[in-house]
């Protein structure tokens, strides 16, 4: 016997049962705070939304798999991301179905959020603070080599001139 590898299409009559477990979307509602009971009814609704939203949601991912150069019968974790950052109505799952990226770019990125760590932070008059414990190379002690000094509650230039102060809050 062929294996059979074509999708069963959901059926378009009314049947008053639903895919989802209506126990289980019960427990997921009663698990809210705000909601202090739910009918029976209410609660078959919700799974019914539910369970029309995961359809759209599959609709659109297989699009995205149909519009790929390579034509796929199986969709994939892209395919949703992509369908997340070009449908409109989809756009409020960006944080939770991001899109994909190659661990290059991660490796990329975390090397240079580490060497921005290193080289200290900037204040919004340029000055550059160094991490504690970073002399970069001066002496410690030398009030020439000081970029900033503590004074009052207030940051202060070497010479403890007012002119470039940074309210400390």
């Amino acid at each position: 016997m062929p294996y059979n590898s074509s999708a069963i299409p959901p059926s378009e009559e009314v049947t008053g049962h639903s895919a989802l477990p209506l126990s289980r979307v019960k427990k997921i509602i009663r698990l809210d705070d705000d909601v202090n009971g739910c009918s029976n009814n209410a609660a078959f609704l919700v799974t019914i939304a539910a369970e029309m939203f995961v359809q759209y949601l599959a609709e659109q991912g297989l699009k995205m798999t149909y519009s790929d150069r390579k034509q796929r019968k199986t969709m994939q974790y892209k395919d949703l991301a992509a369908a997340v950052a070009r449908v409109e109505n989809l756009e409020f799952l960006a944080d939770v179905i991001p899109p994909t990226v190659p661990y290059k770019q991660v490796r990329e990125r975390k090397n240079k959020t580490v060497k921005d760590a290193e080289a200290g932070q900037l204040t919004l008059n340029g000055q550059r603070i160094l991490p504690i414990g970073s002399s970069n190379g001066r002496k410690k002690g030398s009030a020439e080599t000081d970029t900033i000094a503590a004074a009052g509650g207030r940051e202060r230039g070497v010479n403890g001139d007012k002119g470039n102060e940074i309210e400390m809050s």
